[in-house]
């Protein structure tokens, strides 16, 4: 276990009742900032004792809907609504969201594969570690607004984890279904032990993440989803004291990633011709798309087929296509 001090200091004082819009302070010495700090956004909305929950965006920089709700909830919620205290952090890669990158352009590093961090690290492990050690254990409840970014599109989705603590399941199973979403995706042993959603298990602490649709923008719609789980799980909390919420989805989908296997990868770098989209029910046979040699077009093109049955939970938004990258993400359903 880490027992160093964690280098992200924060401007505001967490304790203070009221708003507070201030900073998360990075200590990186590089050419535009060789000393002093990097900034990243940080709010503090506070009234009386009550639960405390951490609402978290932009974990990947180029992946927007999760942001603009989350500023949207910063703006709209009224102080006086509130028992206890929200935390917002609308873009946790600051640098990555700015440039609208996956990863940090500091590091080159994945915020959801950093976790548990490192104090002494990059500015990407700093920051995983500050949350991992600092931020989390402190919390009631988390939430981490994704979507598939400019590479791919999600079907709208909660993610709870799978967790072997049973009561801390239960917890993240029932923060999925308030959100109101219609599609549940459990993150069993295939889970990722770097992402947030591990980094909040270990902390025994309350945590759902989302995935909202994607294509490096945002869509209205699904950015309206993300608002409305917001306020959903906000008044499920006891939080937000007036009934803004929605009644609970009483027709939920849950999947699972069970079989990796289903999931089809582009074969060579290519065109991918896709005839499928997610939220789709595929069956053993049916034509995913084609894929062309385009760089090679005396070759004849290639027909993708699904090697089993299940559910496209996502598909990529490119047209050319790197081999090994992922083409059609295949779950099952949860059992």
């Amino acid at each position: 276990m880490n027992t160093r001090p964690a280098r992200i200091k924060s401007n505001i004082d967490l304790s203070k009742s009221g708003y507070q819009y201030g900073e998360l302070m990075l200590p990186w010495s590089n050419n535009s900032v060789p000393l002093g700090y990097h900034p990243t956004p940080f709010i503090s909305i506070k009234n009386g004792s009550g639960k405390k929950i951490l609402i978290i965006g932009g974990n990947h920089g180029d992946e927007f809907e999760g942001p603009c709700a989350i500023m949207r909830l910063a703006q709209n919620i009224k102080y006086k609504e509130l028992k206890g205290q929200v935390i917002l952090i609308p873009a946790l890669s600051f640098e990555a969201v700015k440039n609208s990158s996956r990863v940090n352009p500091f590091d080159n590093k994945n915020m959801n594969r950093a976790f548990p961090g490192d104090p002494n690290g990059t500015p990407t492990e700093m920051m995983a570690d500050f949350l991992e050690r600092e931020l989390i254990p402190s919390c009631d409840a988390v939430i981490d607004l994704h979507s598939g970014g400019k590479a791919s599109f999600f079907e709208p989705c909660t993610l709870p984890t799978k967790s072997k603590n049973k009561k801390l399941f239960d917890a993240n199973m029932e923060l999925a279904e308030r959100f109101g979403l219609s599609l549940v995706w459990v993150l069993g042993p295939n889970n990722d032990n770097r992402s947030l959603n591990s980094a909040a298990e270990r902390a025994g602490v309350a945590m759902i993440a989302a995935e909202l649709g994607g294509g490096g923008g945002t869509n209205p719609k699904i950015t309206a989803l993300a608002e409305t789980g917001l306020i959903n799980i906000l008044h499920y909390l006891k939080i937000l004291k007036l009934d803004k919420s929605k009644p609970p989805n009483e027709k939920i989908k849950k999947v699972e990633l069970r079989n990796p296997d289903a999931t089809i990868y582009a074969p060579a770098k290519g065109l991918f011709d896709r005839l499928v989209k997610a939220g789709q029910t595929v069956k053993i046979g049916q034509t995913a798309g084609w894929f062309h040699y385009f760089m090679e077009p005396e070759r004849p093109s290639l027909e993708l087929k699904f090697k089993h049955n299940g559910f496209i939970l996502a598909h990529t938004n490119r047209g050319i296509v790197e081999k090994g990258e992922m083409l059609t993400l295949v779950v099952q359903e949860y059992k």
